[in-house]
């Protein structure tokens, strides 16, 4: 087990006492506020549209405001977040498995604001990425996401519940799916 972060103060029972609740709550806004374009990210790429990513965020801040008061400090604040957020998207995964999509049958509409050149072709690259890391295989859909976010070996391999070997093997995987399926551009 990985030793205690020293810089997290770990709160027992949230709801003992208002200082308590209110460390709390400062500490989850802090969280989410530090992360929240990472998390974006992760459930943009288990969903189709962007009424079901903001759903799954919501889902995710609320399964980090319940587990947060059992955070421990085994590992970095971020890896934790970073697990409850995988168990949420894997939940979400499943559930809508078996649904069709709106989005399937109507296709997302495209904001009409027009943007920088620069901006557009970033935006179309951006979405290409997307669309083949959303087609491979959830196994290799998550390591690929979470080295997106820039974490290591040893922290994908205890969000997934997983080796670090096993993380190297899916993420090398995940990279030679993609260049097959969005050409040598991956």
């Amino acid at each position: 087990m990985n030793a205690p972060n020293p810089e997290v103060t770990v709160i027992a029972d949230p709801v003992d006492t208002g200082a308590a609740r209110a460390a709390l709550t400062e500490r989850f806004e802090s969280l989410l506020i530090r992360n929240r374009a990472a998390l974006l990210r992760l459930a943009a790429s288990h969903t189709r549209n962007a009424s079901d990513r903001d759903d799954l965020l919501q889902d995710i801040a609320v399964a980090l405001w319940l587990a947060l008061p059992r955070f421990r400090g085994e590992c970095a604040e971020r890896t934790f977040m970073f697990r409850i957020a995988h168990n949420r998207c894997i939940s979400y995964v499943v559930r809508r498995r078996d649904l069709a999509s709106l989005d399937d049958v109507v296709g997302e509409v495209a904001d009409p604001a027009p943007g920088i050149e620069a901006q557009l072709v970033d935006a179309q690259q951006s979405q290409h990425l997307l669309d083949g890391i959303r087609q491979l295989p959830l196994a290799y859909r998550q390591v690929v996401v979470l080295a997106l976010e820039g974490l290591d070996y040893r922290e994908m391999a205890e969000i997934l519940g997983i080796s670090d070997s096993n993380v190297g093997v899916r993420l090398n995987r995940a990279r030679a799916l993609l260049r097959e399926r969005l050409g040598d551009t991956a």
